[in-house]
């Protein structure tokens, strides 16, 4: 009974981790097999590209499942509060993660469950897209609007903001670099037994 307990919380722990190489898609893809399914399950559910929702969580989180904002210092020195209550793979606030469950009736998603969290970025960019006309194919203003809220993109909150202008050129660097990446490694990556189901 032990043993049976030991292998589940190793195999529970492998299935948290980060990918070891986080700057490759395919490496990326080849390590959690299981993690370009449900990538290009959402893209099909919602139209974003998977290279778009992959940069954009990658910035996020670093595929951190249980990622946090960093707490402020007070004084300089002692830990306090987080600015925000946001966590998970997609940083989703509580708030915007109740709106996706109620919107897709996905009662029991979970900020920390990579499958939901791909999903959830699906939906945001869908969303913005819908409302204020970002296509779906543009990281740098999907990222400026997931982080400022498809409102806040429309009224320009981010035009004086040059840190979250330059993270969201990242984004774009990033997920142009992977979107060609994925064109060279999809084909191995479809024919697995696991994309089947």
């Amino acid at each position: 009974m032990g043993l049976a307990l030991t292998a589940l919380l190793l195999l529970a722990s492998c299935a948290t981790t980060p990918p070891e190489d986080v700057e490759n898609i395919c490496a990326i893809f080849e390590e959690k097999r299981g993690w370009y399914k449900a990538a290009r399950k959402s893209e099909k559910r919602w139209g974003t590209p998977t290279h778009v929702q992959m940069s954009i969580i990658h910035q996020e989180s670093t595929f951190k499942f249980d990622a946090r904002p960093p707490r402020t210092r007070l004084l300089g020195f002692i830990p306090w509060k987080r600015p925000s209550d946001a966590y998970g793979y997609a940083q989703a606030l509580d708030s915007t993660w109740k709106a996706y469950k109620n919107d897709t009736g996905r009662r029991f998603a979970d900020r920390d469950d990579f499958d939901d969290a791909i999903d959830f970025v699906g939906w945001y960019t869908y969303n913005t897209h819908k409302s204020v006309g970002i296509s779906k194919w543009d990281p740098y203003n999907q990222y400026l609007a997931y982080h400022e809220g498809a409102t806040g993109w429309k009224r320009g909150t981010y035009k004086h903001k040059g840190w979250l202008k330059k993270t969201a050129r990242r984004v774009d660097y990033r997920a142009r670099e992977w979107g060609a990446q994925l064109k060279r490694c999809e084909d191995d990556l479809d024919t697995g037994w696991w994309i089947f189901g």
